[in-house]
């Protein structure tokens, strides 16, 4: 059965990205900064709308609500694809191929997160709502990039070299898991599900650029729990 070139597969895939794009686009940082602290997260630190500028210019707290929301968006935005997929009947939802509209509405809702439709277009850079993507993709990957990400980060005291390590692996780890998990799949569909999770991690490692250049220059800040106000330190 040639799913992949049924009419109704193809609109449901559309409509979920778009659906997953409008839901990145509600981003955690700038609501929780303005409803709590009446600021712009965009102008302050780093002036980039994620989890990491949060804890440094709001502390532990609005790092946490804001980590829950970058978390949520990703899960909801996958379960309501496979919704979609149920309710038009396109033979997606519950079945391994749910990882298909998985990484769609993962790339959606990252684009979302980076260019927020409600905010000007000028957001975050899209990591939790990556890694929480593969959490309902498949946990096991989840669990091996936050275990990558968590080393890094104890290592090297970055986050941002952290996440863009995470971000490499995410396609040796998806084609490995699927090699390993669903040795009957083919090749063909193992390879697209790969190259999804490439575009996601290679979307994350691109929009840490700038980080790059600062890793490379000794200048990036490290980061750390124990300052006063829940800030990042600089060593």
């Amino acid at each position: 059965e040639e799913v992949f070139m049924n009419g109704m597969l193809i609109l449901a895939i559309a409509l979920s990205a778009v659906v997953s794009y409008l839901l990145g686009s509600i981003n955690s940082a700038i609501i929780v900064g303005k409803l709590i602290k009446h600021q712009d997260i965009r102008t302050l630190g780093s002036k980039n709308a994620g989890l990491t500028n949060t804890l440094r210019c709001f502390g532990k707290g609005c790092a946490l609500i804001t980590l829950i929301g970058d978390l949520a968006k990703g899960v909801v935005a996958v379960f309501i694809s496979k919704g979609i997929c149920t309710l038009m009947d396109v033979s997606l939802a519950g079945d391994e191929k749910l990882q298909f509209i998985g990484y769609v509405a993962g790339i959606a809702a990252i684009l979302g997160h980076v260019f927020p439709l409600y905010y000007g277009f000028r957001g975050g850079k899209g990591v939790l709502v990556g890694v929480s993507v593969f959490l309902v993709i498949d946990w096991r990957a989840f669990l091996i990039m936050i275990l990558i990400f968590s080393v890094v980060l104890a290592i090297s005291k970055y986050v941002s070299l952290g996440s863009i390590v995470a971000s490499c692996f995410c396609p040796v780890v998806t084609f490995l898991l699927q090699i390993i998990r669903f040795p009957e799949r083919p090749m063909w569909y193992i390879l697209l599900n790969t190259g999804m999770a490439a575009a996601m991690g290679l979307w994350v490692i691109w929009m840490h650029r700038t980080n790059i250049e600062r890793l490379k220059n000794g200048c990036e800040n490290r980061f750390s729990f124990n300052s006063k106000s829940g800030k990042t330190a600089e060593k």
